[in-house]
């Protein structure tokens, strides 16, 4: 985790809390940023407690806390306007927190369970239209030295393949399969298998060809100015700058490329369970999300075609 988190509760309350991080680390594969994510969810929960208890909580505490309690945090953090992704988050964490403390027979708190989750804003994906992909594509195609190449062919990935940026960043040599399928590792450390267009491998290529540094099996594929794996952020810097050039809106990511991906795909009758595939998700109503971003577009289209809103 990025720095020491401090917890406002026993020696022996805070054993617990390092044995379940632990558990997610090792046994869930909980990703770093997730783990550190959660902590401070868990950190900001003691803090309530302390408060509402007057004392740093216990075992007992944790065992007796009831419904009024849990609410009462709740009350706290909307009180102070958190959103309410973040609460939702947190709800999350502390039923992950507290289940496993049930599961451990440390002790059993099921009070959490009967707290419902606030109702988040429904937040559709933004898409480019093919256009516009095809127009970022080929301004970057312009730039022919081996970090512009390398550009491209992470561009071409997100889109062609649907990866999501530490997907594609997290690529090594050999993660390219000899019948051209990309191996990629996905949330949950959790593996598939994505077919690679012909477009994809030409630029993968052409960067390989050209990049200064030697590639070897199970290295990274992509690499920065220093010869280290490349940073999220360069590349999100990167096509910042495309998008100005451009012309194009905010919204134009390295995500966007992924939401891209999987629109394009609908629009073009793919079923859903095969871009539930491709795209990693582990539950298909995370997919479903796109049926909507076709509704939408199609509405527009509709309202600005149909000769009765031209009048």
């Amino acid at each position: 985790m990025k720095q020491e988190i401090r917890y406002q509760a026993s020696a022996e309350v805070v054993s617990f809390i390092h044995r379940w991080q632990n558990w997610l680390k090792d046994e869930r594969r909980y990703s770093l940023h997730t783990l550190d994510a959660y902590s401070r969810d868990l950190s900001v929960f003691f803090d309530f407690l302390k408060d509402y208890l007057k004392r740093a909580a216990e075992r007992q505490d944790l065992a007796s806390l009831d419904v009024h309690g849990f609410r009462a945090f709740l009350s706290a953090r909307a009180a102070r306007h958190i959103d309410k992704n973040s609460l939702a988050r947190e709800i999350s964490t502390l039923r992950n927190f507290f289940k496993w403390l049930n599961r451990s027979k440390i002790l059993k708190n099921e009070d959490i369970s009967v707290i419902v989750n606030p109702r988040r804003p429904k937040i559709l994906p933004k898409a480019l239209d093919v256009t516009q992909i095809f127009n970022l594509l080929k301004k970057s195609e312009k730039n022919q030295d081996w970090q512009g190449l390398r550009d491209t062919a992470i561009f071409t990935i997100l889109y062609g393949c649907g990866l999501r940026i530490s997907e594609a960043l997290a690529l090594n040599v050999g993660d390219i399969t000899h019948n051209d399928f990309l191996r990629v590792k996905g949330k949950g450390n959790k593996e598939r298998i994505v077919p690679l267009l012909p477009l994809v491998k030409e630029n993968i290529s052409a960067y390989l060809a050209a990049c200064p540094y030697k590639l070897t099996n199970g290295e990274p594929l992509f690499l920065g100015a220093r010869g280290d794996r490349i940073s999220p952020r360069i590349i999100q810097r990167n096509l910042e700058k495309l998008r100005r050039e451009l012309g194009l809106p905010d919204t134009v990511t390295p995500h966007a490329l992924r939401h891209s991906f999987a629109t394009h795909l609908l629009a073009e009758g793919t079923d859903l369970r095969s871009i539930q595939e491709l795209l990693g998700h582990a539950s298909l109503s995370t997919t479903q999300r796109y049926t909507d971003v076709q509704i939408e577009t199609l509405q527009k289209e509709y309202l600005k075609a149909h000769p009765l809103e031209q009048n």
